[in-house]
């Protein structure tokens, strides 16, 4: 069952809730949360929820951000991919140095971290004082209301593949490019970042192989491979907005019928159970993350579904609009509103099911990488294009 609100404070969620359905037109005009709404999610706690508590932060469960993340989603899932954002790239930046986690966390945990990782883009030379970055990276969610943004780039190891290496960088020594003219998710502001010959110290990087290894000594959320959950936490916008949808669908076939009862509807039958499918799958992942050992497997199995989540609520928020008529078509019909928002989300690279498949079929054959519970992906797949591996060991050991 969804996890009931604990760390997160009901009247602050429900606060954040009403201010992103006041606000939503605006940011779909905009293309990006506005002021009051960016900080209501911050005021909920999402930036902090995977800081660690030495920081002020929660080292939360992702039980508690499931029931968080597809609340918000219910009402404008743009606001919700933001939120859920800003919490996972604390975890990312949680794998930083310590002398980096300071910098970033030193006067509060609510620091807002937004990111473009993947793939990795811009050209990264290392010099005496540390690395200079230099280029474009796409798809910053959030990066508007950000103070530091995690930027990613191949680099050379030492006598090893390239690497790809994460960098911390203040928000404010890099340009935005206002890029984002999309379908859906219109208000994530998700626009491209500009770096010119930025220094980042080296005690802000880590590599990506990082973030497969377990935090010594830390906190559940920290010990659990970045593969576990990086699928689940894109795919929490998702079912709170089919779960919206449903609610508008339904909120209107009852205003057509006035105090009669609507006729049986295979449609709503067939979409309540598809949402209601997708949400026991995303409460068994989270549940395996917060609790289950960490196997190649589970791994797996978590990635597997969070993919089958996205793909039931898109085929069950298709229905609904159908069988909407021509009312659907109208742009500001939330039915529409929220099977725009899923179309575009459950495009990203995470919630693919080939990208699932190629860690989920060798581990169930038993052919995963036990020191990492991921698949090997084939050439050109989730591991990066080919002549290139994003997992390859790293010897440089982080220092603060």
């Amino acid at each position: 069952m969804t996890a009931p609100l604990r760390e997160f404070s009901r009247d602050a969620v429900e606060h954040a809730v009403a201010l992103a359905h006041r606000d939503h037109r605006v940011q779909e005009t905009h293309r990006r949360l506005t002021d009051d709404v960016a900080r209501a999610v911050t005021d909920v706690g999402f930036p902090r929820h995977f800081v660690p508590r030495r920081f002020g932060g929660r080292a939360g469960t992702f039980g508690e951000l499931l029931t968080a993340a597809t609340t918000l989603a219910r009402t404008c899932a743009a606001t919700a991919w933001c939120a859920t954002l800003y919490a996972a790239h604390g975890r990312l930046a949680s794998y930083l140095p310590e002398k980096a986690q300071r910098e970033l966390w030193h006067s509060s945990p609510d620091a807002r971290i937004a990111a473009a990782i993947m793939p990795p883009s811009g050209e990264a030379n290392l010099e005496p004082g540390g690395w200079r970055l230099t280029g474009r990276w796409g798809f910053a969610s959030g990066v508007d209301h950000a103070d530091w943004v995690l930027l990613a780039s191949w680099t050379p190891g030492r006598n090893l593949p390239e690497r790809h290496r994460l960098f911390a960088v203040p928000r404010d020594e890099l340009t935005v490019t206002d890029t984002w003219h999309t379908l859906g998710m219109r208000g994530t502001g998700s626009n491209t970042v500009e770096a010119d010959g930025v220094l980042v110290p080296r005690h802000r990087t880590c590599t990506l192989s990082d973030l497969l290894l377990p935090l010594p000594g830390s906190a559940r959320c920290h010990t659990v491979p970045y593969a576990m959950v990086g699928a689940l936490m894109f795919a929490l916008p998702v079912l709170g907005a089919a779960r919206g949808a449903l609610d508008a669908w339904t909120h209107a076939a009852t205003e057509r019928q006035g105090t009669a009862v609507p006729p049986a509807s295979s449609t709503l039958t067939r979409a309540a159970a598809r949402i209601r499918a997708a949400g026991l799958l995303l409460e068994a992942a989270a549940e395996r993350a917060d609790h289950a050992p960490v196997t190649p497997l589970l791994v797996a199995e978590g990635q597997r579904d969070a993919a089958a989540a996205v793909e039931l609520c898109s085929e069950a928020v298709d229905q609904l609009l159908r069988a909407s008529g021509s009312r659907g078509q109208a742009e500001d019909d939330p039915v529409q509103r929220h099977w725009r928002d899923i179309t575009t989300a459950a495009t990203h690279r995470a919630l693919s099911i080939d990208a699932a498949a190629s860690a989920y079929t060798p581990a169930l054959f038993d052919r995963a990488d036990p020191s990492t519970g991921v698949g090997a992906a084939a050439p050109g797949g989730p591991a990066g294009p080919p002549g290139r591996t994003a997992t390859a060991p790293d010897t440089e050991r982080r220092t603060a």
